[in-house]
């Protein structure tokens, strides 16, 4: 049994705190938020973030940071993307040396267009970084409906102390030295998810989709090796697998806001309907900057940005796409 301390108390720290204390761990949540601290103590349930799913009583749930980090063995960093960094640096101070920080959350800060595996090591360089990614909604997670995961991490005894640490019956977990490629695969598949929402909002097909699909996957596959990541990792559960769940699932936030952008919302709008910290948004403008600075062509997420920042409208995004001048589908493979 390990002492865990999972920050942040949204669908994904919930699901994964329920998972951790089914396999006998001592499990403390810690949120930002008084009010959703009273909720999960007094009725065992996130009821705004996974209505349905009953907490056992042996989680703890707490706001005071210290209580919860006290002699934490490992801390799953569960927080959205956009609020890592100052939640490591809060943490920072009670966490103690050699600890494993498992990272759950996925983006590119927008701002310094780091992983966030590489702003926690920034942020607590006396800790291990792993990161545990894949396509797993917390709505199946934490109802207990088979899911497969990879844990990435640059030791290969971290990565299989967080194997045994979550992994049972009906969670099972890979393990991968790639953790650029895990990290890039989970944040650029939600940019290509908005993307697949939009096409939906428009009324497009299943064709469309589906190409749409593809094409952004060849896209997440050339950044990521261009970054150092692995081909393998991209067409495995942290890049495709992600992206199709992402890009297909009612429970995908980045699909469900990218459908009202395409029927006509802002994004703005989308996420105040969808009411969740829609990760695509703020990581679009970061894997457009990586594209340039890597020199590479990304035109989906080009298209992406333009919807969000700069005012196009999603059918002539669209439309752009599709009439983009004739090229080979693989430009590495020759005429005989």
């Amino acid at each position: 049994m390990k002492k865990i301390c999972v920050l942040g108390a949204g669908s994904w720290g919930t699901a994964l705190s329920l998972l951790l204390s089914d396999n006998g761990h001592d499990v403390t949540v810690w949120s930002i938020d008084p009010e959703e601290v009273l909720m999960l103590k007094e009725y065992s349930e996130q009821r705004d973030k996974l209505p349905g799913v009953i907490l056992p009583s042996s989680i703890v749930f707490t706001t005071e940071m210290e209580t919860a980090l006290k002699e934490a063995e490992i801390v799953v960093c569960a927080v959205p993307s956009p609020f890592v960094r100052t939640t490591m640096q809060n943490a920072l101070k009670f966490i103690q040396d050699g600890v494993i920080v498992v990272n759950v959350a996925k983006g590119i800060e927008d701002n310094t267009f780091k992983t966030m595996t590489q702003v926690i090591e920034e942020e607590c360089p006396n800790v291990h970084v792993a990161v545990l990614s894949g396509p797993s909604h917390a709505e199946e997670v934490g109802r207990k409906i088979p899911t497969t995961i990879v844990v990435g991490a640059k030791d290969r005894e971290v990565a299989e102390i967080v194997q045994d640490t979550f992994m049972n019956e009906v969670f099972r977990v890979y393990t991968s030295p790639d953790t650029i490629g895990i990290e890039l695969g989970g944040s650029l598949k939600n940019v290509i998810a908005l993307a697949a929402g939009i096409v939906d909002g428009l009324g497009f097909g299943d064709n469309t989709k589906a190409a749409l699909m593809t094409r952004g996957i060849a896209e997440i596959m050339r950044l990521v090796t261009a970054m150092g990541g692995h081909m393998e990792t991209v067409a495995g559960l942290s890049g495709i697998g992600d992206l199709i769940v992402t890009c297909t699932s009612k429970h995908s936030r980045n699909r469900n806001a990218g459908y009202l952008i395409g029927q006509g919302r802002t994004y703005h709008e989308a996420m105040d309907e969808v009411k969740m910290v829609v990760e695509g948004v703020y990581s679009a403008k970061a894997a457009l900057a990586l594209a340039k600075q890597n020199n590479i062509d990304m035109p989906i997420v080009e298209a992406v940005n333009a919807v969000l920042f700069d005012g196009v409208n999603a059918r002539e995004a669209a439309m752009q796409l599709l009439l983009r001048d004739r090229t080979s589908e693989s430009a590495n493979l020759e005429w005989q």
